[in-house]
């Protein structure tokens, strides 16, 4: 929670914030998909007796209640010769889109392992070789397996899509599809989730990376914080943008410090005191909401 790094946009640095801001919100988005597991489990949970074209014309509706009912099922409240396969494309996309959430985290830690970044990476044991010809290499390949698996997970679904529209009252195209994707799609999330499990459990996290890091832009990203107390002070917003973007892209181009180029300019320090600006290059004003963010996903207990 108290960790803090530098927040990216389009990948280019933008405002601080903490790793556990990373780690909540993915928590927040696998409760999401928690809910939407037992969704996709009770719309596949259903059974049917109704005959071949599903009009109950040699079994009553409570034959095939009573099966369902010793199988755990319910009864689908109408069918043809098969259960719908829209109830098996929710399936199937659910799996798919918490594989793509387990690919989201994997992408974020290979970004992080980068050795330009450097702020967190895989386990690596002693006498492991990252690889075979270059023996310095560490490399984040369990992150890496994950995104090609939830490419697969994404073909599978998109293929139990295409198993919806079925001839009439029934075919068989959807059968050979479907004793492939079900036990694959299935075994495969499973796979995933332990093996995400077993990286985010062994991460290693560099604090100093982080901080380093943090500091790279010389100040940069505190424009945002800049721009607005000048708005504040009754400059319009365009006004207010060049005035900031002026000292910005010095920074960029000649180097030098942000705090320094700003309280240098007198096109801004007649708006702003020192202790005004002071006060904008504080990296509590950034994360004085986190424990509010904290207990709205975590609750208060969090």
């Amino acid at each position: 929670q108290d960790l803090v790094m530098v927040g990216r946009t389009h990948g280019v640095h933008a405002e601080p914030i903490t790793l556990g801001l990373k780690f909540a919100l993915w928590y927040a988005e696998f409760q999401r998909h928690h809910s939407r597991l037992l969704q996709a489990r009770k719309a596949v949970a259903v059974g049917k007796l109704s005959g071949a074209v599903g009009t109950f014309a040699h079994l009553p509706p409570e034959v095939e209640a009573d099966a369902c009912a010793r199988l755990g099922l319910s009864p689908a409240s109408i069918s043809t010769q098969v259960i719908q396969r829209d109830r098996h494309a929710e399936y199937f996309s659910t799996l798919a889109l918490v594989g793509a959430s387990v690919e989201k985290i994997a992408l974020e830690i290979r970004h992080l392992q980068r050795t330009e970044v450097r702020e967190a990476e895989e386990s690596f044991a002693a006498g492991q070789k990252g690889s075979s010809a270059m023996p310095h290499k560490r490399n984040p390949i369990l992150s890496e397996n994950l995104c090609g698996l939830a490419r697969l997970l994404r073909a599978h679904a998109l293929t139990a899509q295409e198993n919806v529209a079925l001839w009439h009252e029934r075919d068989i195209s959807h059968s050979s599809v479907e004793r492939l994707i079900a036990p694959d799609s299935s075994i495969l999330l499973d796979f995933m989730l332990a093996r995400l499990t077993r990286v985010l459990k062994n991460l290693q996290v560099y604090p100093e990376n982080m901080s380093k890091n943090l500091h790279l832009t010389r100040g940069l990203i505190f424009s945002q914080g800049l721009l607005l107390a000048l708005i504040k002070k009754g400059l319009s917003r365009d006004a207010a943008y060049r005035l900031v973007q002026r000292p910005a892209m010095q920074v960029w181009e000649e180097g030098g410090e942000f705090a320094q180029r700003v309280q240098a300019d007198p096109d801004i320090s007649q708006y702003l005191s020192p202790a005004e600006l002071t006060a904008i290059f504080d990296l509590n004003h950034y994360l004085k909401h986190i424990p509010t963010i904290f207990a709205r996903v975590f609750g208060q207990e969090g």
